[in-house]
C-alpha cells in the first residue's frame, strides 16, 4: 500500500479510542511475528493523563542533546500520523511510514487473530520495528490509554514515568481517580526506577501502594520542588536541587514546571544532564503561532488541561480581551472544561473539527450561552472561525484556538505551511 492507503486503512479501523480493544494478545503475537524488536533498545515508558506528551518530548530531547540516537512515540498527531513516530527529533517520512505499515499489516495478515490489529495497537507495532530498523539506542514510549492493558505496554523498560493523573476517558478505566491510578499504576515493573509526577492524593496512594507491593522506591517531583523559580510567557527556568544546575523549559504554562521537573529526575535517573530540556519543542499545547493580536493554540480537551489554560491566561492575559475559539467532540465530556474556560472569554467562537464525531457549532453555542457575557458566536470550522475573529479583535487583544487536539491540528495548517523536516 501506498502512505495515502496505509493512513486510509487505518482511519478506516475506526477511531483509536472509541473502537480500543485493551489488552496485549494482539500486540504480543505481532511483534512476536517481527522478531520482537521492542527489546532492541532501552526504552522509558511514560503513562499518566495529562503532560505526557510534554514530559516525553522534554526526556527526548535531553537523551538527543546528550549524544543519544533517540526513538520517540507519542500520540495523537495534529496533522500527519507521521508525527507519532520520530527518529533522532525528526517525524518520520511518509515513505518510511508507508514501509513500516507494509511489514506489520503483512505480519498480522498471517497471524490467528481474533481479529486485525487495532489503529493504535498497529502504528505501536509499526513504531517499535522502526526504531529496531533505524538503530536506536533509546526510545521515549508514551502510553496511549490507561497503562496496565494498553499496547505500550509489553516493553521491558529501563525507567517508567507517571505523569500527573486525573479525569479523561473515565469510560475505558473508571470513575474515580484511584481506579484510574491503578489502570495508570500498570506500566510498572519490579526491579525497574519510577519516577512519579506531583500526584493528587487519592492517585498518589493508589501509585505508593502499588510501588510497595514491587518493592519500589520511587522518585517523586513533589520532594523536589523548583529553586528560584521564574516564570514568564513563553516557558520557565529554575535550579533543582540538590545540584545548582539551571533547569530551562521552553515551554509555556505554570503546568509545564512540573512536568520539567519530572523529565529533569527521570534525565539524572538514566545519567543524563538535563541541559537538553532546553531545546524541546511540543506544538500545539499553550503554542504562540502569531504577534498582534497574539494567537494561541491550546488543546484543552480535559478538565486538567482546561485548569492549565486558564491560570495560563488569567495570569499573563488578564488585562487584555480574549476571544475564544473552541471546538469540540461529541463524546467529550463538556461541563467542566466549559465552566472552567468560557467565562474567560470576551467573546467565545464556536465551531467545530472536521470529521462525524463533532460537535456542530450550533449545539456547542447552546451549551455555552448560559457562561458567556455575551452570546457565542457560531461558525463551522475554525478557518471560518478565525477569519471572523480577525475581523473583529484588535492588535492588543489575544485570540486562543483551543479544545479537541484535531481542531488545533487543523488549526496549525493555516499557520505553519510549509512541509516540516522528517526523517
Amino acid at each position: 500500500m501506498t502512505y495515502a492507503d496505509s493512513v486510509q486503512f487505518l482511519y478506516a479501523l475506526g477511531n483509536e479510542i472509541k473502537t480500543a480493544k485493551l489488552g496485549l494478545d494482539r500486540i504480543t503475537a505481532v511483534l512476536a511475528g517481527l522478531g520482537n524488536p521492542e527489546r532492541a533498545y532501552r526504552v522509558i515508558h511514560v503513562a499518566g493523563t495529562n503532560g505526557k506528551g510534554s514530559t516525553c518530548a522534554m526526556i527526548e530531547a535531553g537523551l538527543r542533546t546528550a549524544g543519544i540516537r533517540t526513538g520517540l512515540f507519542t500520540s495523537p498527531h495534529l496533522q500527519e500520523p507521521t508525527e507519532r513516530i520520530q527518529i533522532a527529533g525528526l517525524p518520520v517520512s511518509p515513505e518510511t511510514f508507508e514501509r513500516a505499515f507494509n511489514v506489520v499489516h503483512q505480519t498480522a495478515e498471517k497471524l490467528d487473530l481474533d481479529c486485525h490489529p487495532t489503529y493504535f495497537e498497529t502504528v505501536t507495532a509499526m513504531a517499535f520495528w522502526l526504531f529496531r530498523e533505524m538503530r536506536v539506542e533509546t526510545a521515549v514510549v508514551e502510553v496511549g490509554l490507561g497503562g496496565r492493558l494498553d499496547s505500550t505496554n509489553v516493553v521491558q523498560p529501563a525507567l517508567t514515568v507517571i505523569t500527573p493523573i486525573d479525569f479523561d476517558h473515565e469510560m475505558y478505566l473508571g470513575n474515580t481517580l484511584e481506579a484510574i491510578a491503578g489502570e495508570k499504576a500498570g506500566i510498572l515493573k519490579p526491579g525497574v526506577p519510577a519516577v512519579f509526577a506531583r500526584q493528587r492524593p487519592e492517585a498518589e496512594a493508589v501509585l505508593d501502594a502499588r510501588g510497595a507491593e514491587l518493592g519500589l522506591q520511587p522518585t517523586k517531583a513533589a520532594q523536589h520542588p523548583p529553586l528560584d523559580l521564574y516564570v514568564d510567557a513563553r516557558g520557565s527556568h529554575f535550579r533543582l536541587a540538590p545540584t545548582d544546575e539551571v533547569i530551562i523549559c521552553p515551554l509555556a504554562g505554570e503546568h509545564q514546571v512540573d512536568n520539567a521537573i519530572t523529565a529533569a529526575l527521570a534525565l539524572r535517573a538514566l545519567g543524563i544532564s538535563t541541559a537538553g530540556i532546553a531545546e524541546a519543542r511540543w506544538p500545539g499545547r499553550l503554542e504562540h503561532v502569531a504577534p498582534n493580536p497574539d494567537i494561541l493554540l491550546d488543546g484543552a480537551h480535559n478538565p486538567a488541561g482546561a485548569r492549565a489554560l486558564a491560570r495560563y491566561l488569567e495570569r499573563f492575559y488578564g488585562l487584555r480581551r480574549i476571544w475564544m475559539i473552541f471546538g469540540a467532540m461529541r463524546d467529550k465530556a463538556l461541563d467542566e472544561v466549559a465552566e472552567t474556560l468560557f467565562p474567560l472569554a470576551h467573546q467565545l467562537i464556536c465551531t467545530a473539527p472536521q470529521g462525524s464525531r463533532a460537535l456542530r457549532a450550533e449545539a456547542l453555542a447552546e451549551i455555552a450561552g448560559p457562561l458567556t457575557a455575551r452570546p457565542p458566536h457560531p461558525e463551522p470550522n475554525v478557518e471560518a472561525a478565525l477569519n471572523w475573529t480577525l475581523g473583529h479583535a484588535t492588535a492588543e487583544d489575544v485570540i486562543v484556538i483551543t479544545g479537541s487536539l484535531f481542531l488545533i491540528g487543523e488549526a496549525r495548517a493555516l499557520f505553519l505551511r510549509p512541509v516540516p523536516k522528517m526523517y
